[in-house]
């Protein structure tokens, strides 16, 4: 059996071939703009008469279509997800009108969901996503081709190498800057209300190690002059967001 993948260096695509290929006689092409394809094809500028002559070429029995942008910005999801899988459908009703058709979806299409209830094939969609409404408009576009198609709506995969996001976003400049200082404050405060800080009427004695306000461009380090040869022993307070 002849199959062609497409978006076959993604995460989900290089898991559908790496079974694929596992499976007794079949024979997978990966289409895509890597220098790895066998067929190179990008469905975000693909024009129909050139697909044709390629899927032609290829004689799939399936086509498994795992191209798809989930990050840029409106222009990439409309070319990759809402024209991409018209130009394929195109492509396929005259080189290849009998080959089967699974298409991945996703789940954006159907928008905000209701809290402990499942989401049925069936429920209706309203993306409210740029993302969604392209990745929608693709399964549209596959739904009523009028070839041997299916459409697999994707929800949330992960696993290694799916490269999710786990960094915190920076805070902006001013914002670290306000709140480094506000933390400072707060220390110095508390710290004084304990005895930990000379007081206005001068009568407390205890001394504090130097606070760290990084983002705030100071230090509170009211301590006695420190003694040669022996260091303060005292450790930064730590800032939340350093």
């Amino acid at each position: 059996m002849r199959m062609l993948a497409l978006g076959f260096t993604g995460y989900l695509g290089g898991h559908v071939v790496e079974h694929l290929r596992a499976l007794p006689g079949a024979r997978v092409f990966g289409g895509g703009r890597s220098p790895a394809a066998e067929l190179d094809i990008d469905l975000a500028t693909a024009r129909t008469d050139r697909l044709v002559k390629t899927l032609a070429s290829a004689a799939p029995d399936a086509v498994i279509n795992c191209a798809g942008s989930t990050d840029g910005d409106a222009v990439t999801f409309a070319d990759v997800n809402s024209r991409g899988p018209a130009v394929l459908c195109a492509a396929l009703r005259e080189a290849a009108p009998s080959a089967r058709l699974v298409h991945l979806g996703s789940a954006a299409e159907y928008g905000p969901g209701t809290p402990d209830t499942r989401v049925a094939e069936a429920s209706a969609t309203r993306p409210v996503t740029t993302y969604g409404a392209t990745k929608l408009a693709g399964t549209v576009t596959v739904t009523t081709s009028g070839l041997d198609a299916v459409v697999l709506r994707v929800g949330n995969p992960v696993g290694p190498g799916a490269g999710v996001r786990a960094r915190r976003r920076p805070l902006p400049s001013r914002l670290r800057r306000a709140r480094g200082a506000r933390t400072a404050r707060r220390t110095h405060r508390a710290r004084t209300r304990r005895g930990g800080l000379r007081s206005r009427d001068g009568r407390t004695a205890q001394s504090l190690g130097p606070v760290d306000a990084r983002a705030g461009r100071g230090r509170l380090s009211p301590g006695p002059p420190r003694t040669p040869g022996r260091p303060h022993g005292r450790r930064p307070v730590p800032c939340w967001n350093r």
